[in-house]
């Protein structure tokens, strides 16, 4: 709510109940060579040999053929066997052979590139949360991941596990005035500096709400309370809230739709807008940017600013308390909004909540003439 409409709340309303990596040579032969000469026999007085002597065939070429030593001489001539065998060729055996080339088996361990395979999550994000989501690369070195989150978170937008073409119940029980009751997760609120407007409760979580120009500051909202036993928003574990909504009508000169509460030690009325009837996104007037952080997959932008009132608020005998926002830069009109992300965000941001009052699914409109239906509007603290 803006300071002055803030200014205008109930002090009454301050009593609201408690809520992851051969090289094979063939060696080439040598051919065995060697030579030797045909004996070639010897002539007996012009008499033919009778067969001269028979040549070996010089040496057994290791790859050529055996010669047989010719034809031995007819009484003068000495057969000289031929021409000696010269064996061939020293055989070569081929090319010495590699055996391929020295076999990689795909370079050492790549696998191919190194796996950017991760997520981005890669460092611990102020919300990449942790690695939001990135996982070290496969098949090769730890994927890079790319650089750390900012604040990135592990979701896939925020609608996983929501039905956001729900229905609303039927039946329910209107309420008017400055009112509140229910419990657990079924405690609501009402809250206007006027009148005519109301909020219908079911027992199940869901709500609609309605206001006319005579409203006023109207706030109508669903969700957990804790009150006098509150604590640091730490002792509950992890709080999350699963919406759908839809709406009609107008929200005056400024109207909210998301999360709210408040907390004491300090004072803080603290907001996470995700819709509006007016446009989106917008800068929370005369409030201090503390920075912009990724939740649910989308930025927002924080801020903080101090308002001063005399009623309304729920931290008791006070004339002044601090404002945070989570301001989302994108609308939606259904998701999972993870509270405990935004909380943590603002600590990291200098923003410090006291003991948690309350977390709920809130309306807020500054006038106009509208209507909003929760089909669904949960809470839970796990």
């Amino acid at each position: 709510m803006t300071s002055s409409s803030v200014a205008c709340r109930l002090s009454s309303f301050a009593s609201a109940i408690a809520p992851v990596v051969a090289l094979s040579l063939a060696a080439g032969c040598s051919g065995g060579g060697g030579i030797t000469s045909g004996a070639g026999g010897s002539a007996s007085g012009g008499t033919a040999s009778s067969g001269g002597s028979t040549s070996n065939g010089g040496a057994t070429g290791n790859g050529g053929a055996i010669t047989s030593g010719g034809t031995t001489g007819t009484g003068d001539t000495t057969g000289k066997g031929g021409p000696t065998g010269s064996g061939g060729e020293t055989a070569a055996g081929g090319i010495t052979s590699s055996g391929g080339s020295l076999g990689r088996d795909g370079g050492s361990g790549s696998g191919g590139t190194l796996g950017s395979g991760g997520g981005r999550g890669g460092g611990p994000g102020a919300g990449g949360v942790a690695g939001a989501g990135g996982v070290s690369g496969r098949d090769g070195g730890p994927g890079s991941g790319g650089a750390p989150g900012t604040g990135g978170s592990t979701t896939d937008g925020g609608t996983a596990n929501v039905n956001c073409s729900a229905t609303m119940p039927s039946g329910g029980t209107q309420h008017s005035g400055s009112s509140q009751g229910g419990s657990g997760d079924l405690t609501w609120s009402l809250w206007q500096n006027g009148s005519g407007g109301s909020i219908t409760t079911f027992t199940t979580t869901a709500f609609s709400a309605s206001w006319g120009s005579s409203s006023g500051d109207f706030l109508a909202r669903m969700g957990l309370e804790w009150g006098n036993n509150s604590k640091a928003y730490t002792a509950y574990g992890t709080i999350t809230a699963q919406f759908a909504e839809t709406k009609s009508g107008s929200g005056g000169g400024f109207s909210y739709i998301g999360i709210y509460g408040w907390s004491t030690n300090p004072c803080v009325e603290w907001y996470i807008v995700d819709d509006s009837f007016g446009t989106m996104p917008f800068n929370a007037y005369g409030a201090t940017l503390k920075g912009t952080v990724s939740i649910d997959g989308e930025n927002y932008k924080l801020f903080s600013n101090s308002t001063t009132g005399t009623g309304g608020n729920r931290c008791g005998n006070v004339t002044s308390w601090t404002q945070f926002w989570s301001i989302r830069q994108k609308a939606r009109q259904c998701g999972q909004i993870s509270i405990t992300q935004h909380f943590d965000a603002w600590n990291a941001a200098g923003m410090t909540l006291g003991n948690l009052l309350e977390a709920k699914i809130l309306v807020e409109a500054g006038g106009g003439n509208g209507s909003i239906n929760f089909p669904i509007a949960n809470v839970t603290a796990n």
